[in-house]
């Protein structure tokens, strides 16, 4: 993959595949940090300040540090190779700006889900959204410093989740790390694709 230091800002001519990625988690849980970790370009953000009026409609608890919020969207590229890039839509986490996943959701391959173990009930409604589109996804424990361990299958358990789903630890804030997240889904999806081909299509 081409360094976010050596990126050109503008699409090389030999791209011929543009690949679409949600990230989507519930309030506070990383979404933000990891566009702007993978994206090679200075990535888009809808962010504004957090005010009185989030007071009693956004929980805080165990985000003393967070003042801003996504309102619309986190935008960021990825040159895979010299053939196909992918974007990254970050979705905003509170409930009332899901509408907003209707559009962002059209041409999406798949879905990243953030998750804080610290607040692990958070992502039950994130994840009967995309249930109920039907969008393929895969976790992504952001592992914050004060979070609790826990192993992979205990997390599944807890989301209720299917064996196939993919769930992967990262740090949010390092490169390497989201960069594996996003391949574990791009994989899964792939996978996915290639075991409904029936044997004889040609």
């Amino acid at each position: 993959m081409v360094s976010a230091d050596s990126a050109d800002r503008y699409l090389a001519n030999t791209v011929q595949q543009a690949v679409k990625i949600l990230v989507v988690g519930a309030f506070g849980v990383g979404k933000t940090t990891l566009v702007g970790s993978v994206s090679e370009i200075e990535p888009l953000r809808t962010e504004e300040v957090m005010t009185q009026a989030s007071v009693g409609v956004d929980d805080l608890a165990g985000m003393s540090t967070k003042s801003t919020t996504t309102v619309a969207m986190d935008f960021g590229r990825i040159t895979v190779n010299s053939r196909m890039v992918l974007y990254l839509f970050g979705t905003p986490g509170q409930r009332r700006f899901w509408d907003l996943w209707e559009g962002l959701a059209e041409g999406a391959i798949g879905v990243l889900v953030l998750v804080d173990t610290r607040r692990l009930e958070d992502s039950f409604d994130v994840l009967e959204q995309l249930e109920i589109r039907g969008l393929p996804f895969a976790i992504a424990v952001n592992q914050f410093p004060d979070s609790e361990y826990y192993g992979i299958e205990e997390l599944r358990g807890a989301l209720d989740l299917l064996p196939d789903t993919p769930v992967v630890m990262c740090d949010a804030r390092e490169r390497t790390s989201s960069l594996d997240a996003l391949i574990s889904l791009v994989q899964y999806v792939m996978s996915s694709r290639a075991s409904r081909v029936p044997e004889n299509a040609s």
